[in-house]
């Protein structure tokens, strides 16, 4: 069992992951921002995150730039789940350091494939 930090700012969303993730038999941590969800990383340290792309303030992609980058969070994989479908999308995603990239609405199977994937 892991600890999975879930970012959504959609909480329609942000449900359906974590009912996803407990299926699975994981903790769940949420946060509705790219800035709680660096804090929640920080503090919680998690085995993996969950990370949505298109949200206010902070976007994912700046979230998983800056867990990927401290050296508090750098070991914790991030997953970008995002409605962001494009390959430039995905490139741009990995260079900021994601481990993995699913887009949205996740395939649940696809989705417990890359999180067991990334939990090694």
């Amino acid at each position: 069992m892991a600890k999975i930090l879930v970012v959504d700012d959609s909480p329609t969303q942000l449900t359906n992951l974590v009912k996803i993730v407990q299926g699975q038999g994981h903790d769940v941590v949420t946060a509705t921002n790219g800035m709680e969800g660096i804090e929640k990383a920080r503090q919680e340290q998690p085995d993996l995150i969950l990370m949505d792309v298109v949200m206010p303030e902070l976007n994912g992609f700046q979230a998983t730039r800056k867990i990927t980058r401290d050296p508090a969070t750098e070991s914790i994989p991030v997953i970008l789940v995002t409605t962001k479908d494009q390959e430039t999308d995905k490139v741009w995603g990995e260079r900021q350091g994601a481990f993995g990239y699913v887009v949205k609405p996740p395939v649940e199977a696809e989705l417990v494939a890359k999180i067991n994937e990334a939990l090694g």
